[in-house]
């Protein structure tokens, strides 16, 4: 007889992604001819520019298809420090830096190599939903700290200060963030910096992935350029999936100590080893090349942003901040719980919300409780602004067939 699988303890527990479940159910219906209008991806819709195209295409007739070193090509080590250094100020030695198959595992190299049974991790929440399951497989505990929207859903001095236990080892910060759009300029900064000076055990991860998408008068700062001192127990991860619309070629990367570097590539030997060589040749083209067509695509994204942001704050129900970067707004649907369908059924939930905007409105967004903030959803809106006006003139439709 063959036994039924059983799941390792480690992910025993965990899931896929919800944001990837609803992708794949509106999927679906599309395939069955509904005009499912999706919402919920992190994704841009322009396409990865040609000059870096050129530069993998160039690799493959060059032969650049084999191994390269572990963690990253010393030519590639050679852009991300200087991408460091021209655009954050930080200066990086190649033993310091590090690649591999997108930011995500930059973090559980890092969580890997850095966390033992029972060892602490504070999160801001509402978080990206990846964090959390990080920290579990590593075998660390997460600590979600709640950061309201009266806070600009910012980690406060005083909410990190009471999350710091004796286990705590990380303070994981992602600016500007997915799912809520905040970013932490110098101000929200400094206090934090403050308080992790105090508290010498801590080490400060910051995930910058969404760096270029930042709008109005936000200047963006990386905390390790507001205190060098910082530097023997920070980690710096970025990547080239956002701003460069590089997101199926899976590059990311990471400045820090060296000890932990050599520890995450510790990890990365047991697991992917190297990045691939062709899409390293193309990240190479992406840092070093030129970077004007950055501000248009900005300038698209704050068009739709504003456009969002309007539209939601005129349905009866929905509240929504104008965030500062990243393409996501995260509105509140307070007003719309415990309304009740022209069906019958009551919506007790985001959740439930959600579902049926999918199920009568052909729109695909996601809960706020997917991300640890309820009753909120996030709708990415790295899409096109025919599409956008169109599903949110369906979710305002929809919104208002529901009773009190």
């Amino acid at each position: 007889m063959t036994m039924e699988f059983r799941p390792a303890d480690r992910i025993g527990d965990l899931g896929v992604s919800e944001i990837l479940t609803i992708t794949a159910r509106a999927q679906a219906l599309r395939r069955d001819g509904r005009p499912v209008i999706i919402l919920g991806a992190g994704e841009p819709d322009f396409d990865t520019p040609d000059h870096i195209k050129e530069a993998a295409i160039g690799a493959i007739r060059r032969g650049e298809t084999k191994y390269t070193a572990l963690d990253g090509s010393p030519e590639l080590k050679r852009a991300i420090r200087a991408k460091f250094a021209r655009e954050n100020g930080l200066s990086f030695a190649a033993s310091e830096v590090t690649a591999g198959a997108g930011a995500k595992q930059m973090l559980y190299n890092a969580m890997m190599a850095s966390l033992n049974p029972g060892d602490e991790v504070i999160i801001p929440t509402p978080c990206w939903t990846s964090y959390l399951d990080i920290v579990r497989i590593a075998g660390g505990a997460p600590v979600p700290v709640p950061c309201p929207a009266e806070d600009g859903f910012r980690l406060t001095a005083e909410a990190l200060e009471a999350a710091i236990a004796p286990r705590s080892r990380w303070l994981l910060l992602n600016s500007p963030s997915n799912p809520t759009g905040a970013a932490y300029g110098a101000e929200h900064y400094r206090p934090l910096i403050e308080v992790l000076h105090r508290h010498p055990q801590v080490w400060l991860m910051v995930d910058d992935m969404y760096e270029h998408i930042v709008y109005d008068d936000f200047r963006f700062v990386t905390p390790l350029a507001l205190d060098p001192s910082l530097k023997p127990r920070c980690l710096t991860v970025n990547g080239v999936s956002k701003a460069y619309a590089m997101t199926g070629w899976r590059l990311g990367y990471a400045g820090g100590p060296a000890a932990l570097i050599a520890g995450m590539a510790v990890v990365q030997s047991q697991s992917t080893s190297c990045p691939c060589s062709v899409t390293q040749a193309a990240a190479i083209a992406a840092l070093d090349g030129p970077q004007d067509f950055l501000a248009a695509r900005r300038d698209s994204f704050a068009r739709r942003r504003d456009l969002v942001v309007t539209a939601l704050n005129r349905i009866d129900g929905i509240d929504c901040r104008r965030p500062e970067g990243a393409f996501y707004t995260f509105a509140s649907c307070a007003g719309l719980i415990g309304r009740t369908t022209p069906e019958g059924r009551v919506l007790q939930s985001d959740r439930d919300l959600c579902d049926w905007l999918l199920d009568a409105a052909d729109v695909a967004v996601v809960p706020g409780s997917a991300f640890g903030l309820s009753p909120y959803f996030r709708i990415s809106y790295a899409t096109s602004e025919a599409e956008l006006t169109e599903a949110l003139a369906r979710i305002a439709a929809a919104c208002a067939r529901l009773s009190r």
